[in-house]
């Protein structure tokens, strides 16, 4: 059975940085592709970020050059460092995990619960 929880969302000002982090139980996805997707109420859930076998990374252009993916295979642990964040940063976020890595929702079996992330 696989479980992924995510924490470490909250509310921040405008310009600050919050670490999310994503835990796996049931699987093992040091050679797999896990993903951050973030959700805003009445709009289609979104990429932010993923990572392949650990070190092959893709970002949004959104949040290039402020976000940072990266993951701990002792922990079973995948991060996602948000920083100078802005409003339009604000929605629920979820990590995802699969065999290979997809922009699109549908190419993850695995989801987290999400956790918050207001920016204001």
């Amino acid at each position: 059975h696989v479980q992924l929880v995510e924490s470490g969302g909250g509310s921040v000002q405008a310009g600050g940085s919050l670490r999310l982090s994503c835990t796996a139980s049931g699987y093992t996805y040091s050679r797999d592709c896990m993903g951050w997707f973030r959700q805003v109420s009445g709009k289609e859930r979104e990429l932010v970020a993923n990572i392949y076998t650990g070190h092959v990374t893709y970002y949004t252009d959104s949040v290039k050059g402020r976000f940072t993916i990266s993951q701990d295979n002792a922990k079973n642990t995948v991060y996602l460092q948000m920083n100078s964040l802005k409003p339009e940063d604000t929605a629920m976020y979820y990590c995802a995990a699969d065999s290979f890595c997809s922009a699109v929702p549908a190419g993850f079996r695995y989801w987290g619960q999400g956790t918050q992330v207001t920016v204001s």
